[in-house]
């Protein structure tokens, strides 16, 4: 079942999932539409799905629950689809560390599997784990994130998960002049233990991040671009296959590689 079908995403992970043979999509959800079958959106006018728009409406088979839908929406659907034992496969960001860990303990508590995915893009799994070996030698950095305008949240959730696995191997520390000011409020981005996150939001832009290091006399940038939402569909297809393997909720893509 895949939650937020009538977004860019949501679609593009529905039209994923009829692409591949061994998966069959059993409905779709979206709370904004009025709409009860998915052959009623032009993209997907040849197929037969059941589409629901009330979390109490839904009546499903599905095994898994995919979720490209919104912040304020993602917490109350993985309760749903964990309470209804539906492996939440989630690429949403926006949610705290709190609902997070309600929603791992809901899940321990039903033996249910699922994924927070902060990206679904190899890429940019590779990325995180590269800025965190690195940061090991080279603890300044500072996070760039370019998104597209219509994204909501920000910083992106991938690029708070960078700094996260870079704080796990570096000491907070601050950068830059101590006594340097902001002659515009917000100009040195928003701090992380020290680190700086900054958020690009621009038409034409899909998903991209650079992360850069210095040192004495040298510098160090990893950078990473998706430059179609497709890409990330190779994490999503990894996820829906192996999930139901699981009985908990893991927060990265990387504990199912």
């Amino acid at each position: 079942m895949v939650a937020g079908y009538h977004g860019r995403m949501g679609s593009t992970a529905a039209q994923m999932v009829i692409d591949t043979p061994e998966f069959d999509l059993v409905g779709v959800y979206d709370a904004r539409g009025a709409d009860t079958n998915l052959s009623e959106t032009t993209q997907f006018k040849d197929q037969d799905v059941p589409a629901f728009h009330d979390l109490d409406q839904i009546k499903t088979d599905a095994t898994v629950w995919i979720d490209f839908t919104i912040p304020t929406a993602v917490y109350e659907n993985a309760k749903f689809a964990l309470n209804h034992g539906i492996s939440p496969v989630i690429g949403t960001t926006g949610m705290t560390d709190d609902q997070v860990a309600d929603l791992q303990a809901l899940a321990k508590t039903k033996q249910v599997g699922g994924l927070i995915a902060p990206n679904f893009g190899i890429s940019a799994v590779l990325l995180m784990q590269f800025a965190q070996q690195a940061a090991k030698y080279f603890p300044d950095v500072e996070i760039i994130e370019m998104h597209h305008d219509d994204k909501i949240d920000s910083p992106s959730g991938t690029a708070i998960s960078t700094a996260k696995k870079i704080a796990e191997v570096r000491k907070p520390k601050p950068q830059g002049n101590p006594d340097a000011t902001e002659t515009l409020p917000g100009a040195r981005g928003a701090e992380y233990e020290g680190m700086r996150i900054h958020a690009v939001r621009l038409p034409g832009l899909v998903a991209h991040e650079e992360v850069m290091f210095g040192g004495p006399g040298e510098g160090l940038t990893i950078r990473q671009d998706s430059f179609d939402r497709i890409s990330f569909m190779t994490g999503v297809k990894v996820a829906v296959e192996k999930i139901n393997q699981y009985h908990e909720l893991m927060v990265g893509l990387e504990n199912l590689l």
